[in-house]
């Protein structure tokens, strides 16, 4: 799917940085082609400075958005959540990082969070980053506790699991 929105702006390297940035902060649209999170709207100066484009870029853009029906509908109901990963130094938790060779593969959130929970430790947030809009998808577990050396040769024995980290 965002091979295909991006599609629609490969004219426009510009346009497709605005779509990126929509896409990956969880910014929608509004019927007025204001950029908004919730009811709060982002300036189009601020999203232009952001990713150093003029503001008439986004302004085209979310005009573009408005006129496409598809895309419309998708930048209209996209919402953002709010991510521990940044907190979790601060907070005490631990922050568990798999790449999977397939982020396709079926099973792979269930597996991973399976095996925590068997295990005793408890998980804060999954966060999932999807293969259609992202190249190198990653999944994310924040736990309450450190995961132990043991769990985590275990996880890094999954045949799904290409590269695993810990924060």
């Amino acid at each position: 799917m965002f091979d295909e929105i991006m599609e629609k702006f490969e004219g426009s390297p510009s346009q497709q940085a605005v779509i990126r940035l929509l896409l990956e902060r969880g910014f929608s649209v509004n019927n007025d082609g204001r950029v908004v999170s919730g009811g709060i709207e982002i300036p189009n100066t601020g999203i232009a400075r952001e990713i150093d484009v003029d503001r008439r870029v986004v302004d085209s853009t979310t005009t573009a958005i408005l006129e496409d029906e598809e895309l419309r509908r998708i930048f209209q109901n996209i919402s953002s959540i709010p991510s521990l990963m940044d907190l979790a130094p601060v907070l005490d938790l631990s922050v568990l990082t798999i790449e999977p060779n397939d982020a396709d593969q079926p099973g792979i959130v269930a597996a991973v969070t399976t095996l925590l929970a068997d295990n005793g430790i408890s998980i804060r947030q999954t966060i999932s980053e999807d293969p259609e809009f992202t190249d190198e998808p990653k999944l994310y577990v924040v736990t309450d506790d450190p995961i132990p050396g043991a769990l985590l040769n275990e996880l890094s024995a999954f045949e799904f699991v290409r590269r695993i980290s810990i924060a």
